[in-house]
């Protein structure tokens, strides 16, 4: 496994608590899943939404996978969803502080992303270019 001494792994500190490992595990899929860390942003910059605000301030994400990501944020204590009791029902989404921690945990990703990328991008030609040779 990893050997900076950040990363943690079996071999280094001993047994990781399988259900911290299948945590780890269900968050990193639900974020690398392209909506939840963009309803993330959504949420953190605008706060509390009605359900057809977030989805005009998200291009391209449909009802349904707006509906199902946002009710696995709530699952995972992400968001919350308020249902405010008026005809026709107002619903509103907003990030819980665990939904701000973890928007905060993904901001090195941007972070990393800023201070690499022109090696990335350098590594990508150089791989295209041998790929097409």
């Amino acid at each position: 496994m990893a050997t900076d001494p950040q990363m943690r792994s079996p071999e280094t500190y001993g047994e990781i608590d399988p259900r911290i490992e299948a945590l780890v595990h269900d968050l990193i899929a639900q974020v690398a899943d392209k909506w939840t860390m963009i309803l993330i942003e959504v949420l953190h910059d605008h706060g509390e939404q009605r359900f057809t605000r977030i989805a005009e301030k998200v291009p391209g994400i449909s009802q349904k996978m707006l509906t199902q990501t946002l009710r696995q944020m709530e699952r995972n204590g992400l968001v919350v969803r308020t249902i405010h009791p008026v005809v026709p029902p107002k619903v509103e989404y907003r990030l819980t502080d665990l939904g701000v921690s973890l928007g905060e945990a993904f901001c090195g990703v941007w972070t990393w992303a800023e201070d690499h990328l022109e090696t990335v991008e350098t590594a990508r030609r150089g791989f295209d270019g041998r790929a097409t040779a």
